[in-house]
Formats: C-alpha cells, structure tokens, sequence
C-alpha cells in the first residue's frame, strides 16, 4: 500500500497516520484509515505525513525497566534503549502532528495492544495532559483526530451488544482526556456476519470518508 505522502518543507499540515490490524491488506481498517488520509491530502495537498504501522513494528508493553530509565536509573540493555527512543519518536510526532488519523480494528472488545502500548508512550503527564485544582486538563488542544474502526459485530449504539464495546468509546475518552475533542468516527461493522453486510459496510464508510471537507 503507498501512502500519499509529500515532501514539500512549506506543507500545510501534518498528518500522522497509525494502523494497528494484524491482517496488512486484508484489513478493513487499513483501508479506511488509508482512504481518510488519502482525502485529507487530496484536500491540503502540501501535507506530509508520518505512518507508524503499529501491528508490524510494536512498542515494548510498559514494564518496571522503563519506569526504572524514565527516573534515572539508566536502560538496561540496546533493547530497552531502542524501545525508550521509539516512545519518544511516538510522542514528539504527535505533538508536531496537527492532525492524528488511527485505525483500529475491535479485538475483544478493545483495541489492538499495540495501540495500547502507543497511548502508553504518548499519555504523559506534563506533555500531553497535565493536573489541576480542578482535575486533569488535555494539553492537546487544536488537533483533529479520526479514527477508523473496524468490528466483525455489530456494537454501534442501541444494538444488543453495545454495552461491550470498549474499543471506539476508550479511544474517544482517551483523546478527549488528552484535549482531542469531538473525534470523527468513521466505522464499518458487522463485517463477520456476511459477504453481504461485509461489503455494505464498507462501501457506506468510503462514501463517508468521500464526502470528508475539512
């Protein structure tokens, strides 16, 4: 899959781009969030923009070695070290980043742990929200995010299984904790029931994604 990526200095924008499915072409989030970075550059053709596929080149989950380097204790060994410089890649591209467009399938119920282990080096107190007399406050604000969402059932609002889905509503509260507002979700479920609902679901997602103006 090529991204459309330029490379002009003067770009509009920046437009960082995250896959997390395990399942490269075949994947239905792929081809969303890949549609929705393809219309945003159609529109603000001087973007650029940074991909990250989470699935294929994953963080190190969080462990007591990371919090050990982060107080000073120094990493222990070139894995740790490779890892801690990835993490803070993941945050500064973020924090460059005007725009954050994330696609993520639903699996058990959640999102991938690679995307988790990405929101674990991005969720930093004092550089992406911090704390206040008054709780805590995003420090994020001014940044667009989509997300494509894939699910192989149906989880959307009034449907039997709605109180299991955990995987579209995180990512919506972590954004908004982190002064991401009012996210645009741009979702095709159901894809695990038929051919049929499968290929209806997507095709109202592109058409979604087709009339995107912003």
């Amino acid at each position: 899959m090529t991204l459309p990526t330029t490379h002009n200095d003067d770009f509009a924008m920046q437009i960082l781009h995250l896959d997390s499915s395990i399942l490269g072409t075949a994947s239905a989030s792929r081809k969303l969030s890949f549609n929705i970075v393809a219309r945003l550059v159609a529109l603000h053709p001087d973007s650029q923009v940074i991909y990250r596929d989470l699935a294929s080149d994953p963080a190190l989950h969080l462990s007591s070695e990371h919090l050990a380097a982060w107080q000073g204790a120094g990493a222990k060994g070139d894995l740790l070290t490779e890892d801690l410089f990835k993490g803070n890649a993941y945050l500064q591209e973020l924090l460059e980043s005007q725009v954050v467009v994330i696609g993520t399938p639903m699996y058990n119920l959640t999102i991938p742990t690679p995307l988790k282990a990405w929101i674990d080096r991005i969720a930093l107190v004092g550089k992406t929200f911090h704390y206040t007399a008054d709780g805590p406050e995003g420090l994020l604000k001014n940044k667009k995010a989509y997300i494509a969402s894939s699910r192989g059932g149906i989880y959307s609002e009034g449907s039997p299984a709605a109180p299991l889905e955990h995987q579209e509503s995180y990512l919506i509260g972590l954004l908004g904790f982190l002064g991401i507002s009012e996210p645009t979700v741009i979702r095709a479920e159901g894809l695990a029931i038929n051919a049929q609902v499968k290929d209806s679901a997507i095709a109202r997602a592109l058409e979604t994604i087709a009339a995107i103006n912003e």
